[in-house]
């Protein structure tokens, strides 16, 4: 068996190719394969698929093993070349399967949508939805500008989704549509109860427009954000960047900011509980993500060997953070 594989490995050595082994992160061995050094680790999970045909490429992950004093393994990306990491014939890969994927526009489709939906349907049908509640004769101005502001942010997201946003990774795990429909749609019918209740008591209209106003204006400084993100890297181009231009110049993660204070006027305008526990806890989601991306960006561009000093700025939410 010995002499066989000797055999093998200087055949493969002829024909430029090197024997690569598949294994569990526990030491199982999965497969093997033989492959050219020059391919990229893409095309390597094309033909691990060709072999494992339940692991299709988006949730295949595969890392080099562990070094002395490595706490995190190295996973290898997909648009880089198996020699880029060094591996030679015999070499060792770990996989792990990541579970079904499902495309990033396509749950952003649905979980956008779905408020769309679920929105309105207070609006239009409370007599259906209120048992028991007469159905107000007519809505309240700040109702049906609410209702009109709540369409043009999902309809905005869903036309980003296609037209602007640039994602950098194709795919996420199925899990994640279902939880982020729970909490989108979860969430408007929750608002959307409160709001247009029949019981419903609104603020001054001059407090609602004013507000309103604002978030729109919000909104058009979200879209501009998106689209300087969009724009970051020239085709072809991978890693981190630092965002300039517009809010960015001040704030990490701008986006956030805009979208977070448009939240915050749609709140004062309708004055509902329900728009406000709405408006904290995506705060506290997107404050979240903006600490992590801000801790990164400091980390990645330290001025040190060469490399740009990341500018001091704040993370999303000024005065306050």
């Amino acid at each position: 068996a010995i002499h066989k594989t000797v055999e093998h490995t200087a055949l493969l050595a002829e024909e430029g190719k090197m024997k690569i082994s598949v294994q569990s992160r526990s030491g199982k061995s999965i497969a093997d394969l033989d492959v050219e050094p020059e391919l990229s680790v893409r095309d390597f999970k094309k033909k691990f698929f060709g072999l494992k045909r339940k692991y299709y490429p988006s949730r295949q992950r595969f890392t080099l093993p562990l070094k002395a004093g490595e706490t995190r393994a190295t996973a290898l990306e997909d648009s880089k070349k198996l020699s880029d990491y060094g591996l030679q014939s015999g070499a060792v890969l770990h996989f792990k399967d990541l579970g079904p994927q499902v495309g990033y526009a396509t749950v952003f489709f649905w979980e956008y949508f779905g408020p769309l939906i679920v929105y309105p349907l207070f609006y239009f049908l409370p007599q259906y939805l209120y048992p028991g509640q007469a159905a107000p004769k007519q809505h309240a101005l700040v109702q049906t500008l609410a209702l009109g502001y709540w369409s043009l942010h999902y309809s905005k997201r869903i036309a980003e989704t296609f037209l602007v946003h640039k994602f950098g990774h194709e795919t996420m795990p199925i899990f994640n549509l279902f939880r982020n429909c729970v909490y989108y749609w979860g969430f408007a019918a929750y608002v959307s109860y409160f709001v247009n209740h029949p019981k419903y008591t609104a603020p001054g209209e001059l407090q609602s427009k004013v507000a309103l106003g604002i978030a729109l204006v919000c909104q058009l400084c979200n879209l501009r954000c998106h689209v300087i993100l969009a724009n970051l890297r020239k085709p072809g181009e991978k890693g981190y960047k630092i965002p300039r231009g517009f809010l960015f110049n001040f704030i990490t993660c701008a986006n956030y900011t805009a979208e977070v204070y448009g939240w915050v006027c749609f709140t004062i305008a309708v004055q509902s509980i329900a728009a406000g526990i709405f408006t904290l806890v995506g705060l506290a989601q997107m404050a979240q993500w903006a600490v992590q991306k801000h801790s990164r960006l400091r980390k990645i561009f330290d001025g040190k060997e060469g490399r740009e000093k990341y500018p001091r700025r704040w993370i999303m939410l000024p005065p306050f953070l």
